[in-house]
């Protein structure tokens, strides 16, 4: 009798706790247009009003290593970078705040942005480069016009940035 009075009780609390789970989570305060709510770790949120933010920073690496997400770092990865071309020979790569790139091989220009703590470089004629961090030097990692940033790179070489500050 006893175990079943137990059985009993165990089921109960498991049957009000199962709601609790599957529970939606609070409604975020509804506000004004033009705002952001940010949510913290603690569950508290804030309202900012959207004309009153310049822009909205995050430590190079940090955002996108958490939360997966992409975008112009405004970190280690800006200035001007001496990179090989894989036969020997030295280029620059140059990388801005606003997301934009220049290559002097070719003077091309492309886009780029920190995914997952590396630069990744579209560059307008298709070609692709990366650089990455291996071990305590960067190394430039070539991607041919139809490659993607996951497939075996045309070359890997060198890289250093020559302008260690933000230009």
């Amino acid at each position: 009798m006893r175990k079943i009075v137990s059985s009993a009780a165990l089921a109960a609390i498991l049957l009000l706790t199962i709601p609790a789970t599957f529970a939606a989570p609070p409604a975020t305060p509804k506000g004004v247009p033009g705002t952001i709510v940010i949510v913290f770790k603690d569950g508290h949120r804030q309202s900012f009003n959207l004309a009153d933010i310049e822009r909205v920073e995050f430590p190079t690496g940090e955002f996108a290593a958490s939360a997966g997400t992409s975008g112009p770092s405004r970190g280690h990865f800006l200035g001007k970078w001496e990179v090989g071309d894989g036969t020997g020979n030295d280029f620059y790569i140059t990388l801005l705040d606003d997301g934009n790139a220049m290559r002097s091989m070719g003077n091309v220009h492309g886009r780029w942005s920190d995914v997952n703590g590396e630069a990744q470089i579209t560059w307008d004629d298709g070609a692709q480069d990366a650089i990455r961090k291996v071990g305590s030097r960067y190394q430039k990692f070539a991607y041919s016009s139809g490659k993607s940033f996951t497939d075996i790179p045309d070359n890997v070489a060198s890289a250093r940035n020559t302008t260690p500050k933000p230009i």
